[in-house]
């Protein structure tokens, strides 16, 4: 018996500060609880059979409201319920921000003999945003990548990416990404177009952008949390290696996907430790 709802941004993550609340077709509150730290709201108050209106609210989001049946199992299942964050188009604010290697990750997903997937990631990099003070599309992100830091989790494999095969990180060590402009996707996504040098090979990459939110920190400082995505595909980058098995399945595939959480602190530096 009783409530329960998942509580999820649109990139997925737990809001775990929602509040859920259910009214009857009366208007009079029935039911009030928040979620837990996984966004999971759970209440078990027994709720009579008939219709009710689900309201969930969270700070810095834009309250969402929906109906529920409630059977005779006395049971109120809402499922999952995206939040949208308030102020769609606003960005952290203005000035200089420094990406946290501690707290970001810097991931690639490729195919592996076309059904399954190995992930990666780079665990050497700094980056560094400017937010633009008037015109947020005229922001800029520069980034660097060190190409032999790739960890998969696995020493043969990591060894073969950095030989001339894949990212030939003697000859290339550094890989490295500079904007070169900004675009509005929808309420709450950017389009950051930009520059990918791998390689020694220079090719436009977009990412599409989803700013998370900005808080503070333990330390005294403000930080700011982004979600990118992007495609890209090995031959663009001359990695054209592969090892065909049967029927023609490639032991590789030639698309990579690009993920990024990003953690950013305000300021030119990060705070010393």
């Amino acid at each position: 018996m009783g409530l329960t709802a998942r509580i999820r941004t649109r990139d997925g993550w737990a809001v775990s500060h929602a509040v859920v609340t259910v009214t009857d077709m009366t208007g009079t509150q029935v039911v009030r609880a928040e979620a837990d730290d996984e966004g999971v709201v759970r209440d078990a108050t027994a709720l009579a059979p008939g219709a009710y209106t689900v309201i969930v609210t969270a700070v810095g989001y834009a309250p969402v409201a929906s109906s529920a049946i409630v059977t005779a199992s006395g049971r109120a299942e809402v499922g999952t319920v995206t939040l949208a964050r308030q102020g769609g188009t606003e960005l952290p604010p203005p000035g200089p921000w420094t990406v946290d290697p501690a707290h970001s990750t810097v991931g690639a997903v490729a195919q592996h003999l076309g059904i399954s997937s190995v992930r990666g990631r780079f665990t050497d990099f700094s980056a560094a945003l400017e937010i633009a003070p008037d015109d947020v599309t005229k922001s800029r992100v520069e980034a660097v990548i060190r190409a032999a830091s790739i960890d998969t989790g696995n020493a043969m494999r990591d060894q073969h990416l950095r030989s001339a095969d894949f990212l030939d990180t003697e000859r290339f060590p550094e890989i490295a990404y500079r904007s070169t402009g900004v675009s509005e996707a929808g309420p709450d996504r950017w389009t950051v177009r930009g520059e990918l040098t791998m390689r020694g090979i220079v090719r436009p990459v977009d990412l599409d952008l989803a700013y998370l939110g900005t808080g503070a920190d333990p330390w005294g400082g403000t930080r700011a949390a982004f979600r990118a995505t992007a495609e890209l595909h090995r031959d663009d980058f001359a990695m054209n290696y592969n090892q065909v098995v049967q029927a023609g399945i490639a032991a590789i595939g030639t698309t990579l996907k690009v993920e990024l959480d990003v953690q950013a602190v305000q300021g030119e530096s990060l705070p010393q430790a």
